[in-house]
């Protein structure tokens, strides 16, 4: 499942419910890292898996709340040698691109349509997984790790994203 998430996520930003019967909160954690929008263990009640199925539907994708505001979000953001194009979800380092999950692709949205601001983790979760999404917050951190790795960045340098302590995230200057 986990294989076939990851396969997924390199071409499509379908919805993922993964169902199954690993109860660890590290294979929950792994699941929801490699893109899956949710994670349900068996036994599991049909009613809180069509729930939880409605409930991820009535989410917006990144960009959505601001079009239906009538505000156009900017569609390309340059941070250094970074360039991330929200309107074609692509990002580059250095000219070469870079290959993001949905989640990892939809934070760093996040952060860079607000550079200066430093988000929280829960404001980063309710950005990215909607404001009704219940999870744990440091799944945040997971997904942060794995963007750093993708983009060349460290938490020291903090290049890219950079870790405020107790408080959260925000974008760096790219130097």
């Amino acid at each position: 499942g986990i294989e076939v998430c990851r396969q997924v996520r390199t071409h499509s930003d379908a919805y993922i419910v993964m169902l199954t019967a690993r109860t660890e909160e590290v294979d929950t954690l792994i699941g929801l890292s490699v893109g899956a929008d949710d994670y349900m263990t068996k036994p599991f009640s049909p009613r809180e898996l069509s729930a939880r199925i409605q409930a991820m539907m009535r989410r917006p994708r990144t960009g959505a709340t601001e079009l239906h505001l009538g505000r156009a979000p900017e569609q390309v953001r340059t941070v250094g040698d970074l360039t991330i194009d929200t309107a074609g979800r692509e990002v580059t380092v250095g000219g070469a691109d870079v290959a993001l999950t949905r989640t990892e692709f939809d934070i760093l949205a996040a952060l860079a349509r607000d550079p200066g601001v430093v988000f929280s983790r829960a404001q980063l979760m309710a950005a990215v997984w909607g404001p009704n999404w219940v999870g744990d917050e440091h799944l945040v951190d997971v997904h942060i790790g794995h963007l750093r790795r993708k983009l060349g960045d460290d938490a020291s340098r903090g290049r890219f994203v950079r870790t405020v302590r107790g408080v959260g995230y925000r974008m760096g200057t790219g130097q």
